[in-house]
This record gives structure tokens, sequence and C-alpha cells, in this order.
């Protein structure tokens, strides 16, 4: 006999309380291993995949793609217990001994659930389909769920359960004792500016049925080539668009929002010759050869010179208790940096950069840069972060005043590097010149403090060797 559980959206950390569903790697009527991913879904940090700790028949999955849920909130039920297993794997889910796997469910721990036997649940009762058997065999519930959702999209609740709750849809419903269900019926009839209450219902009880609505649409259309009069839809009002604020969006709208409420922020920038920075650059690239790895970037030489610049003015690698009035003064550099992607601006965190060299902190760029590309970055890679770098050049830009990203003091805008006419050694030469801009928490420096980080940073992007002499 079949148990059938429910598993809820558990818990991913870091504090997040609701996920969207972002795709579906399952459908009803599949048979899941244990631990098998079963959705796709979004948090406010990252697009991870949840698996499901049961092993059985999917009987149903609950939320449509691009639905938020709250954590808790059903995701699926599992029927566990009666199912073949599946090719290639032994009856206890790939596990020749005991234990979690022969009862159907995770015996790995999962964050928001454990890995205990589950509590029985009450089954779901279907409805009863029209003109389906009264029994499904457990092979056939896949199709035999689509031809519930057909059959409840053509006949729905009765008419007296229809009639208790009023229109939405702007389309006139007819009384009585015919009456239309399917939001599908009700957009078909408004599309075509057809009046529900001219229309004949073939379905039980005179209930409106699509196969209704296009034969309406055709009887227009022959009306209209005849001669007749055509039926028109109504003129459409302009209207606009509307985004919801969610998901990766919604955090940093959030994030943002409060550091422009919260931070007292000031913004300082000077122009910096670039040019030995990128020759040095060369000649690293250059030293190590081909079968060195991977070439030092521009960002993890300017990120390699902030590490330096915060040992020298650590009042910038610090936060504000608010409630307890105190200034944090942090002991590690754990730098952020800004990676914009098809989903939003990401800020992946390189953990004790204070510890690597600008090969190990572009290696590590490297890496979180990919899996923010792919959305594979867990919520741990994606906070914590003491200080930010923010490269907007690559976006053509020279300046900007960056928004601190709360509840840090500080961060470093880096501009293009290009060349520019500029004075060196007395003459007027081409050299290629980069802005730097520092917006920085006024609570925790002045502007000397703010200007002498700035200074010393472009001074090492215009002389190298002043980093050398701190290293």
């Amino acid at each position: 006999m079949a148990q059938v559980l429910e598993f809820k959206l558990p818990d991913l950390g870091e504090g997040l309380t609701e996920a969207e569903i972002v795709r579906w790697l399952v459908e009803v009527g599949d048979v899941v291993a244990v631990d098998q991913p079963v959705v796709e879904v979004e948090t406010a940090k990252a697009m991870v995949e949840v698996p499901c700790p049961y092993g059985g028949v999917v009987t149903a999955r609950y939320g449509e793609e691009g639905t938020e849920l709250p954590v808790g909130a059903p995701l699926l039920t599992v029927a566990v217990g009666s199912v073949e297993p599946v090719a290639g794997r032994d009856d206890s889910g790939g596990s020749t001994g005991g234990g979690a796997a022969e009862s159907g469910t995770s015996g790995n721990v999962l964050v928001g659930y454990g890995t205990g036997a589950p509590v029985a649940r009450r089954r779901r009762v279907r409805p009863t389909p029209v003109s389906a058997e009264s029994s499904v065999p457990a092979t056939g519930i896949k199709a035999s769920a689509r031809a519930d959702a057909e059959t409840f999209m053509a006949a729905g609740p009765t008419p007296a359960a229809a009639a208790a709750s009023a229109p939405t849809s702007g389309v006139v419903e007819p009384q009585g004792p015919v009456a239309v269900i399917s939001p599908l019926v009700r957009k078909l009839a408004r599309q075509h500016g057809l009046d529900l209450r001219q229309i004949v219902g073939s379905g039980r009880d005179g209930l409106i049925l699509r196969t209704d609505v296009e034969s309406a649409v055709r009887a227009a259309d022959e009306k209209s080539a005849a001669g007749a009069e055509p039926v028109t839809a109504p003129k459409a009002e302009p209207s606009v668009e509307r985004i919801p604020l969610r998901g990766v969006r919604g955090a940093v709208a959030d994030k943002l929002s409060r550091s422009r409420r919260e931070i007292p922020d000031a913004t300082c920038w000077v122009d910096a010759d670039a040019t030995e920075l990128m020759a040095a650059r060369a000649a690293m690239n250059a030293a190590g050869g081909s079968a060195a790895g991977p070439k030092v970037s521009v960002l993890a030489l300017l990120a390699r010179i902030c590490t330096a610049a915060l040992a020298r003015f650590p009042e910038l690698n610090s936060t504000v208790d608010a409630d307890a009035r105190e200034i944090v003064r942090l002991a590690g550099v754990h730098l952020g940096f800004a990676a914009q992607t098809e989903r939003g601006l990401v800020v992946p965190v390189v953990r004790d950069a204070h510890t690597r060299n600008a090969e190990s902190i572009g290696a590590e760029i490297a890496r979180l840069t990919g899996a923010a590309r792919d959305g594979k970055l867990t919520p741990a890679q994606l906070t914590g972060g003491t200080f930010t770098l923010n490269n907007y050049g690559v976006f053509g830009v020279d300046g900007s005043t960056p928004i601190i990203n709360h509840p840090e003091a500080a961060m470093l805008g880096v501009g293009r590097i290009m060349p520019k006419p500029w004075v060196h050694e007395g003459e007027l030469a081409v050299r290629q010149v980069v802005q730097l801009s520092l917006t920085f928490d006024h609570r925790v420096c002045d502007g000397g403090t703010a200007g002498g980080f700035l200074r010393y940073v472009a001074d090492c992007v215009e002389q190298p060797a002043v980093l050398l002499r701190t290293l």
C-alpha cells in the first residue's frame, strides 16, 4: 500500500523566507529517486536545485513556474512504497544495505528537513473525472493527471459553486443554470469581444466550454465575411508594464534602499595614470608563460591593491552597529566584486582576500564569476563581504557614485581604462587613464582617511612598485 508523503519547500539558509519556482524538473507521474533534484528555485541570493528526500511516484505539484512560495509551503507529494525500481537501480535506490533508502526517505542531512522517518500524511482526494475510470494504475498516473486537468478546465465546479463567486474577468457572466468556469474560456471570449450571455453552453448543466466559444467566433467570422456587421472587441486602453521586484532584483532593491536610508555616504574620486599598471600586468603574464594557468586580470590587480590599502586604512574595513552605537572594525577582508548576470547584479565574495596574492584572487574571481553566470552561486558565496570593488568600466563608462553594499562601510568604483592626453614627466603624452571613485560611510571615518585610502590606491595604479614596498 503506497503512502503519500508531502515534501515542503525547505529552509535554504541565510535567513531566506521565500523562493520562486523557476523550472520544474519532474512531472506528475514521474518516478523519482531519493535526493533527486525535482525543482529549480530562485531565492534572493541564488538559483538552486532542490532535492526530494523521498523516492516514489510524484502525485502532485504545487505552484506553476514563476510562482513565489514561502518556506514550509508544500512543493509536491510523492507516493512511497509501491513503486517499481528505476531501471539500472536496485530496490534500495542504489544502496545495498539498510537504512533510509529502504524506507524511501533521504539518508542525507538537508537544510530545512532532517532524515528521520516521515510522518504519514493524508492522501489528497482528486476530483472524479467526468468520463474517466474510477481507478488508475500506478503506471498511468501521468496520463490520468493530464486528463483530469483537461476535464476540470472543461467542466469545473458545479454551477452553484460558480454562482457563489463574483466574476473578476470583466466579462458579464450569464445568470441561471448556464455558467463559465474555465478562465481560458473567459479570456477567449474577451479577446473576441463576445458576450457570454449570448452563448448556449453544451457542457453539463449548461456549462460554456471552449468549443462553444470557438463556434461562436467562427459564426461571427462567417457573418463578417458575408457582409454582416462584424463583432469587434472594444478598443484596448493603453497599459503599462509592471515588473515584480522579487528574487535577485528584489533583494538588490531592498539592500540599496536600506543603504541610502541608513548610511550617510560621501564620494571622492581621482583620475590615475594606469599605463604602468597595464605594462606590469603584461610583463607578469608574459613571464608566466602559457603553462602558468589563467592570465592575471586588471580586476585581480586592483583587488590586491585594495587589500593592501585596507591594511593601511582599516577604518574602511568595518561596519556600524547602530543599536550599540559602535564602529566594528573587522580583522579579515572578504572582498566582494560586482558581477552582472542575466538575472541581475550579484556580488560574489572572495573569502580571506587579505591572505591571497593577485594570482589567487584572480582565480577565485574567475571561478565565482562563472558560477554567477550559470546561476550556481550559493547563498554563502553572496554574503559576508566587508568591502566591495565595482568595475563599471566594463560597461564603457568613466565614472559613477557607487551605492555602498550595506552593511559595509565603503565601495571602490573603477571606470574604463582608455587613452587620454596626460602630462607625464613634464610633457604632454597619451596615457592609459582611469577614474577611481570611493564612496564611504562618513560615520566610520572623515574625508582625510577616505582621501588617504583613495590616494594610496591611485599611487599603486600609477606606480605598481609602491605596492611592492608593502608586500
